[in-house]
């Protein structure tokens, strides 16, 4: 029966991209690496691809991601709000102005008002628009959030639980939905998801689960600049690498998200673009220290790091990764100088897992959640059997539990002492790293172990939480780097990730897709591109 059920699914997938090949000339098909269509109420899920592609396109935060350039990181710049600012005597206090005379694809005007409604969906559980399923993926994101207040119309202010200079990163993350859209479809949710309404800069048109969304340019959008040129942008669900590639080949979509190292000869000889960039984003797994879990010991710890042939498996990516030598790439500002030296050495491996009391014929049996797919997750399948193989060298045997990548996502949040991660002792998970609260502290601060937050191995250290008080107190950016390098330092040093690569977001696109400009981050422009 699974096997009958995996036909159907392929035929459905076949006919609708045959359908699709119909389509005018200024249509881009996206083949993503998500099993489904991202949450389209306003709160992506499907990880960070839910953002790129259902979140930045349809929706504004009040602050977004300068996208603009491939030639530098990303920075923050205004998106709804046009200004902010931290009180000077009370630096729990910010103060942001609104931009005014946005309107949402609804017709209706937005205010700040609507953001104390947008936050209530998901910090207010006795409000009518709160949404457990958007609180799942936006409430871990503001932390600091302690409450809210519109001033006036197109003034808003924040008031945060402690000083906390890494607000603004946060907010980056909430993304508008429409009050009145809300109130026309019945106030129900699942209504607004079929005919949702933001104020970004494109519109969605056509949504059919597990299929395709369709979005169209929203001609009045507020920022003239990212007024879309393409008439129209598919997205197709499509998680297997394999898939994609026959998809792109076939001309049956135009642009296919983290293509199979083997396919691109083939894409490439086809006249095929392969656009790829460094960004601020890592592959690891992130370890388990719940009582109990053998990843309390440093040693075992700094051995699995030293166990991992880092440029081995470049070869297995085609080269599309950058070598892990810390948490965040050697490339940043915040990378430091660590003393342990992260590289391919199995026999130091094996002295560390002795001295733990380890060894091939006495292995260290521990059990790791991977998915097959999903966002940035890269190629998780080879990869990670690469990786167990390199442990395996050295005296680690893994069991892999295999699940989905939006339940991932949900095993994610629960954390390592849930009785739903079946005893798992790791999680492959890849992470944003763009930002003080969101590339370091959210991963290992004590308030913020799961289910409270996004610290899923139960990670507490008064060291490092202290490093971590005084980024959020430190308002002064280049007294901040210092602190974020010593950070850094201490993540290395005491090696509390299996840091094992970086990607380089690498996608491939027909040659009439014109127009791309890949930026230093996770999420991307599309407004941009055309179709010759």
């Amino acid at each position: 029966m699974k096997h009958f059920k995996k036909g159907v699914a392929t035929l459905l997938v076949a006919a609708s991209l045959c359908a699709q090949g119909a389509w005018a000339q200024g249509t881009l098909r996206v083949g993503m690496t998500a099993a489904d269509i991202p949450l389209t109420t306003g709160q992506t899920d499907q990880g960070g691809e839910g953002m790129r592609f259902m979140g930045y396109t349809v929706y504004d935060s009040l602050i977004e991601w300068d996208l603009t350039s491939a030639d530098k990181p990303s920075a923050l710049i205004p998106g709804l709000a046009t200004a902010w600012s931290v009180d000077d005597a009370d630096k729990t206090k910010w103060t942001f102005t609104l931009r005014e005379g946005v309107t949402y694809h609804d017709g209706s005007p937005f205010t700040a008002a609507d953001v104390v409604w947008n936050f209530d969906k998901l910090l207010d559980e006795t409000s009518e628009q709160y949404d457990s399923r958007q609180a799942a993926q936006g409430k871990s994101r503001i932390p600091a959030v302690a409450s809210y207040t519109a001033i006036d119309d197109y003034t808003l202010e924040i008031i945060t639980k402690t000083p906390d200079a890494t607000l603004p990163y946060q907010l980056a993350w909430i993304l508008i939905s429409s009050p009145a859209q809300f109130e026309a479809v019945g106030k129900d949710w699942e209504a607004f998801a079929a005919s949702p309404s933001g104020t970004g800069p494109w519109k969605l048109e056509t949504f059919v689960p597990r299929e395709r969304a369709e979005l169209v340019p929203n001609t009045a959008y507020w920022d003239e600049t990212r007024i879309p040129k393409l008439d129209k942008m598919v997205l197709i669900p499509l998680p297997e690498p394999n898939a994609r590639a026959a998809a792109l080949l076939s001309g049956q979509v135009d642009w296919i998200e983290a293509p199979a190292p083997d396919t691109i000869p083939a894409m490439t000889g086809n006249g095929f673009v392969i656009s790829s960039n460094a960004y601020p984003h890592n592959w690891t797994w992130h370890l388990s220290r719940t009582e109990g879990s053998p990843w309390n010991d440093i040693r075992v710890r700094q051995a699995a790091n030293l166990a991992v042939d880092r440029e081995g498996m470049s070869a297995l990516l085609g080269g599309l990764m950058i070598p892990a030598k810390g948490f965040l790439p050697p490339s940043s500002q915040w990378f430091g100088t660590p003393t342990f030296d992260v590289r391919y050495d199995p026999e130091a491996a094996k002295a560390l897992l002795a001295e733990a009391g380890y060894s091939l014929e006495n292995p260290l049996k521990v059990k790791a959640l991977i998915s097959p797919s999903g966002s940035g997750q890269m190629l998780p399948l080879p990869m990670n059997e690469y990786l167990q193989q390199n442990l395996a060298q050295v005296g680690i045997d893994v069991e892999f539990v295999v699940v989905e990548w939006n339940q991932m996502i949900n095993l994610w949040r629960a954390g390592a002492e849930d009785p739903s991660v079946e005893g798992a002792m790791s999680i492959n998970f890849t992470y944003f790293i763009q930002d003080p609260f969101t590339g370091l502290i959210r991963h290992l601060s004590c308030d913020l172990i799961a289910p409270n937050g996004t610290n899923w191995g139960h990670y507490c250290d008064p060291e490092m939480q202290g490093l971590f008080d005084q980024i959020k107190n430190t308002f002064d950016a280049e007294e901040q780097d210092a602190v974020m390098r010593a950070t850094h330092e201490k993540y290395v040093n005491d090696a509390l990730f299996l840091m094992v690569t970086h990607d380089v977001a690498p996608r491939a696109l027909a040659p009439n897709v014109k127009g791309f400009v890949q930026a230093q981050n996770w999420y991307q422009n599309f407004s941009s591109i055309t179709m010759e």
